[in-house]
């Protein structure tokens, strides 16, 4: 018997209009079920068959595609970084919830020094006008406000009285000298009118640890307030801390920085995990490197400052061979983009400290040698690149294996990118896998590995296409538009950061040449062959480093920068402005 629906009798005409309504929406109904099938299938077709033309393309050129070829062989125990004592428990990030900063066996090495409560008082000051009594006079050294000079004695008193001193990744203030040893000075400044406390603030250096006139003017490490009628206190703001007392606080340290160096003499680093999805494989803590690399160096700063070079070098190699946890050496497998670039910062900080080093003249020979040999190995660029390769793999990977719900988890988009996640056809992220690769493959190579050079014009022209709000729009496209800008950052971040290396290794020579000579040479080919057997050129267009001798006796050495123009060794408002410099 028939189960179909029977229409409506004539004789009941408002039941039937209803029902050809409703057979008419069902129809309706069905055929744009059929449309949305038909289109998903060929959107579904297109997709797959773009993806493995594309993937073809990319493998004929030697690209490695499959997530396979990332995943690290099994290593020895005993040959294991993770598997020494500690090692997993403090540095792989599974262990830790998101937030958190350490377990119940985290050693102290991963904490701040306690901060301090008080600023340091530097001098006290009285404000006065040109013409009052001498016998009113405060007692004090005379300043003129109104003229250059009057800046520039104020600069010198005050370094003078500070001592010499470096700020600290965590932006605090350490000194050589004991607090408990800095005396206030008295200064008196004479101004033809009283100066609002903002320009008495800009007539005192922002940083009295150097009077570097390319020191950057967004870090203010001087406070003025006032402190009574026509008077004010000039401090050394928050924290700040003496060389020795800081050691004394970080002493108990040691043994837990002496099991992390010898767990790093253990050849491999794997973390023991599923590797067959890539966005859930164990990883590196991140936030433990980066504290455990910011006290090694604040301890190197400190011991620079009380003129113990070797012990400092100690430290800081211990910094730069941390990044062998995040370049999973030797296979460098899987090597992510947050690793690289947490390498990356790290040896900015590296970096910097060595720049510490030499601008308080403490590396002697031997020291200098040895930093210029590891600042050698560092390639940043490389270790980009490659990580860009593997985040390509991974991601067509996540792409082709996660289900809707767990791919809106993964990657931190928007509520409509997420609900556009999970309702498009599987096709559409196809076609973003393949402008993604497409685009990756464009990016790269602006990026000459084998000659050192890069063509920061090109790369920010493209970065600039495929942020455009039209590709935001595309859905072949939208996916790449969002993730690019950060690919791009961090490839500019790397080439800034490779550029100071390259010129802490120039500065290593130049200060060997400087203890052998008693000055620095009038031009860098005085360094080869005897102080550096090839200097590294600029990473921007291929030519020598700029450098050039300072009235003051130092010198400035800079890279054009991103902007590919020469501005002198002046620094910009952004990184894509202005040269890069390092300056003695």
């Amino acid at each position: 018997m028939s189960t179909s629906p029977v229409p409506p009798s004539s004789s009941n005409p408002i039941a039937a209009r209803q029902w050809r309504v409703a057979r008419r929406l069902l129809l309706a109904v069905a055929a744009a079920a059929t449309l949305v099938a038909v289109f998903f299938a060929e959107e579904n077709w297109r997709g797959k068959r773009a993806w493995e033309k594309c993937r073809r393309e990319l493998e004929a050129k030697g690209e490695a595609i499959d997530w396979g070829a990332y995943i690290p062989a099994p290593v020895p125990d005993d040959q294991n970084f993770y598997k020494a004592p500690k090692m997993r428990d403090w540095f792989v990030k599974e262990n830790f919830a998101i937030g958190e900063t350490g377990s119940p066996n985290t050693p102290r090495l991963f904490a701040a020094a306690p901060r301090k409560d008080t600023n340091v008082l530097l001098a006290e000051v009285a404000v006065i006008a040109p013409n009052a009594p001498r016998d009113s006079q405060p007692a004090g050294a005379m300043l003129r406000f109104d003229e250059p000079a009057g800046r520039q004695q104020a600069a010198r008193l005050l370094g003078d009285a500070v001592g010499p001193g470096v700020m600290s990744a965590r932006a605090c203030v350490l000194l050589a000298r004991p607090l408990d040893q800095i005396k206030p000075l008295r200064l008196v400044v004479e101004a033809r009118q009283m100066p609002t406390l903002k320009e008495l603030t800009d007539f005192f250096p922002a940083n009295p640890l150097t009077n570097s006139v390319h020191a950057s003017s967004g870090a203010r490490y001087l406070q003025i307030d006032p402190a009574g009628k026509h008077t004010f206190h000039v401090s050394l703001k928050k924290p700040v801390y003496g060389a020795a007392d800081y050691l004394a606080w970080t002493e108990p340290m040691a043994p837990d920085f002496d099991l992390v160096r010898r767990a790093l003499e253990r050849p491999y680093a794997r973390i023991d995990c599923d590797y067959q999805v890539p966005f859930a494989i164990g990883i590196p803590n991140f936030i433990m490197i980066r504290n455990v690399a910011q006290t090694l160096s604040e301890q190197t700063q400190c011991h620079l400052l009380l003129g113990q070079p070797e012990t400092a070098l100690r430290e800081l190699t211990l910094v730069h061979d941390l990044c062998q946890i995040l370049q999973a050496k030797p296979s460098g497998k899987p090597l992510t983009l947050v690793g690289a670039m947490i390498d990356v910062a790290v040896t900015g900080l590296y970096t910097g400290i060595v720049e510490d080093g030499l601008r308080l003249h403490a590396w002697r020979e031997p020291q200098l040698q040895a930093l210029e040999r590891q600042l050698k190995d560092i390639d940043l660029l490389a270790l980009v690149v490659e990580a860009f390769r593997e985040e390509r793999a991974a991601t067509c990977r996540t792409f082709e294996i996660t289900k809707r719900s767990e791919l809106v988890k993964v990657f931190n988009f928007t509520f409509i990118s997420k609900l556009a996640l999970r309702l498009m056809p599987h096709g559409w992220f196809y076609q973003n896998m393949v402008a993604g690769a497409s685009i990756e493959q464009e990016l790269l190579g602006n990026l000459d590995l084998t000659n050192r050079l890069i063509r920061p014009r090109q790369i920010s022209e493209l970065i600039r296409k495929v942020s455009d709000a039209s590709e935001r729009r595309s859905p072949y496209r939208f996916l790449v538009a969002i993730s690019m800008p950060n690919f791009a950052k961090a490839l500019q971040t790397a080439v800034r950061n490779q550029t100071l290396v390259d010129q802490a290794r120039l500065a290593c020579a130049l200060e060997r040449y400087r203890l052998t000579q008693g000055h620095y040479p009038d031009a860098l080919a005085a360094l080869t062959p005897g102080f550096i057997e090839k200097p590294p050129h600029d990473l921007v267009g291929g030519q020598s480093l700029r450098y050039r001798l300072t009235d003051d006796g130092g010198y400035l050495l800079y890279s054009i920068g991103w902007n590919e123009k020469d501005d002198g060794g002046v620094a910009g408002k952004s990184s894509e402005e202005g040269d890069w410099f390092f300056e003695r």
